[in-house]
């Protein structure tokens, strides 16, 4: 259906483009915010608009869907949608850190069908394909198997007093990154208790399946691309065995906060 060595090209052609306006490689950065506290570079434009040209001339019958673009809630019509972010960390990006990436997934009937992240600052390139499999830079991946909620390994800067119990790892600013940590036995667990947008994680959760993490919402339940209010509120993705025990622990939160961080 989808020419997949072309596919990669163009994701591997938008990482240059990236990397050619990196400031960690001493560019000069142009940014401003969107909103406040809401960062976006030259280079989220730049790649945003390559990649629609590109992926859309590769799959004329899909729709689009990315942070930088406009919303065109047509796209709900269609059975295919490209789910796009750009620069994914773009904090990271702006001030020269290598916890960027950039996310393309491709959606079908609301499940990702491919998914491919570029991470050039840290040299890495991760893929998978529903049902076939997810690798970086070529290898298989195997995802955590942790069994034991306590010690679990989780990517943040620091953890609230009733989650001592666990343990923090190097956090890259991109939760795509975080999410594939988790596919990479780098992670045993990545949680969020807000409202995030589907482009973010699209590409990474099917890299995190593929390679056997169970993937949720906070609540436990699964997750579903190209609805019309592109959200969803809170993400769980860890070792099969330990996500009962994670959705318990997050329950009281989640129902909380639910509904007082939308909009």
């Amino acid at each position: 259906m989808i020419d997949r060595i072309r596919l990669e090209e163009i994701v591997r052609e938008a990482a240059r483009i990236a990397q050619g306006a990196w400031p960690g490689d001493g560019h000069a950065v142009e940014m401003w915010e969107k909103t406040p506290g809401n960062p976006v570079s030259a280079a989220d434009m730049a790649v945003d608009a390559f990649l629609k040209r590109e992926l859309c001339a590769l799959l004329p019958a899909a729709g689009w869907l990315s942070e930088e673009t406009a919303d065109d809630v047509s796209r709900t019509d269609r059975g295919l949608i490209w789910l796009v972010d750009p620069i994914d960390g773009t904090r990271d990006f702006v001030r020269g850190r290598s916890g960027w990436c950039i996310s393309v997934a491709l959606i079908s009937a609301g499940r990702p069908l491919i998914g491919m992240l570029a991470a050039p600052a840290r040299g890495e390139e991760w893929i998978a394909v529903a049902g076939q499999g997810a690798w970086r830079n070529g290898e298989a991946l195997r995802a955590s198997t942790r069994a034991i909620f306590s010690g679990s390994r989780v990517p943040t800067d620091s953890l609230p007093r009733e989650d001592r119990d666990l343990v923090t790892v190097d956090k890259p600013n991109s939760i795509a990154l975080r999410i594939a940590m988790v596919a990479a036995d780098e992670a045993d667990l990545v949680a969020t208790l807000r409202w995030g947008y589907e482009w973010d994680i699209a590409a990474a959760t099917l890299i995190a399946r593929e390679a056997g993490a169970e993937v949720t919402d906070a609540f436990g339940h699964p997750l579903v691309y190209n609805k019309h209010d592109p959200r969803a509120f809170g993400l769980l993705v860890c070792a099969p065995q330990i996500h009962g025990a994670a959705v318990e622990r997050l329950a009281d939160r989640a129902a909380e906060l639910a509904p007082r961080t939308k909009g």
